[in-house]
């Protein structure tokens, strides 16, 4: 892979090669048939033989119990902060979500356009550098649900322990979707982007409980009732073929790997990596608390703005790429999803040690 750099990038993200140089050769012709997968009939055996294998491995690594539909839809996580409103919120109701990051105030304010939205917890005014223990919630049980977001790309924070709630648990798990192990049945709904775990933009990985699938009032537009995707197999219109197909991919690609177990000690091995490194150091400062550190998104900043443009400058002419921290916060980031590899995180450490040593 003598042409491929480091991509820190916090999605799109870095996909496994193989998988990368499988799709290369099935764009153009699918398992011989002439067709290339990207035009191909959705409704041909051939497809609905790939989509069927990418639903049956996700249920098998993510352990999903048969009273739960998966479903591959459109329009981005972005569209899921209004279509769980949409088929969860009744009109005068109230649904519960804690505001740790961008993307949460995003699902709060679309929340609000369907019904009453109860903020049980923020960390707003600390910048967003943690996520509650559940020792620090207190959560309505007559809530429609309780949403929250799993792992904070901007920020760099995670739960480690999830929320206990008697309603319904809602998830965002856009950035940390398949890299440790959980337990799908505490959960009402889990949602995901696919362009960070898991495949290409393009698909929204959806699992849904089966009781909630009838909740949707009767207002709620077709395409945007979980239950007319659920009836149809994902197959109501066109899906998103090719994120499809990738994600399939990408699933046998990890179950080859060991499964999510396997995946999840190698995250925190590279995450060990880097916090190590800031901590040994006082030139490089953490984002997050340390209880709350993601895995998946390690955010720190150096002295002074100049030095983080000079760091970004240098590490991508050594083939380190995508550094450069949101810009509502600045910094460095570094995505280390579940197909970033360890040397990639060996070689940023490596370097992270010289700037220090040059300008510290």
């Amino acid at each position: 892979m003598a042409d491929r750099i480091y991509n820190f990038s916090a999605g799109p993200a870095t996909l496994p090669y193989e998988v990368l140089t499988q799709a290369a050769k099935d764009i153009v012709n699918f398992n011989n048939t002439g067709i290339g997968l990207i035009e191909m009939s959705h409704r041909s055996k051939e497809f609905m033989a790939v989509a069927e294998e990418a639903e049956s491995l996700v249920r098998e690594l993510f352990s999903v119990p048969d009273n739960y539909k998966v479903l591959f839809l459109q329009g981005g996580a972005s569209t899921q902060f209004a279509m769980v409103p949409m088929n969860l919120l009744s009109k005068g109701r109230t649904a519960t979500y804690l505001n740790t990051g961008v993307w949460s105030k995003k699902a709060i304010k679309e929340a609000g356009l369907f019904g009453n939205v109860n903020v049980a917890y923020t960390s707003e005014e600390s910048g967003f550098d943690h996520v509650p223990a559940p020792s620090d919630l207190t959560l309505p049980a007559d809530s429609e649900y309780t949403y929250f977001v799993s792992n904070n790309t901007i920020f760099g924070t995670q739960y480690h322990e999830f929320p206990v709630s008697d309603a319904p648990l809602v998830c965002d798990m856009s950035s940390d979707i398949m890299s440790r192990k959980i337990d799908v049945s505490s959960f009402g709904i889990i949602f995901a982007g696919a362009q960070k775990n898991i495949g290409p933009a393009g698909a929204t990985l959806v699992i849904i409980r089966d009781d909630l699938l009838s909740k949707t009032p009767d207002t709620v537009p077709t395409m945007f009732k979980y239950s007319t995707h659920a009836d149809k197999g994902s197959m109501f219109n066109t899906p998103p073929c090719f994120a499809v197909y990738t994600i399939g991919l990408v699933m046998k690609w990890l179950k080859n790997l060991g499964g999510v177990d396997a995946i999840e000690k190698l995250n925190r091995e590279k995450a060990a990596l880097l916090y190590q490194t800031i901590d040994d150091s006082q030139f490089y400062k953490g984002h997050a608390r340390t209880a709350s550190r993601s895995f998946m998104n390690v955010t720190f900043n150096l002295p002074d703005p100049d030095l983080e443009t000079k760091f970004i400058q240098e590490a991508t002419s050594r083939e380190l790429n995508g550094l450069k921290g949101h810009r509502s916060v600045g910094g460095v980031r570094a995505s280390i999803y579940n197909a970033f590899p360890r040397e990639g995180v060996e070689t940023l450490v490596e370097f992270m040690k010289e700037f220090e040593k040059n300008n510290g």
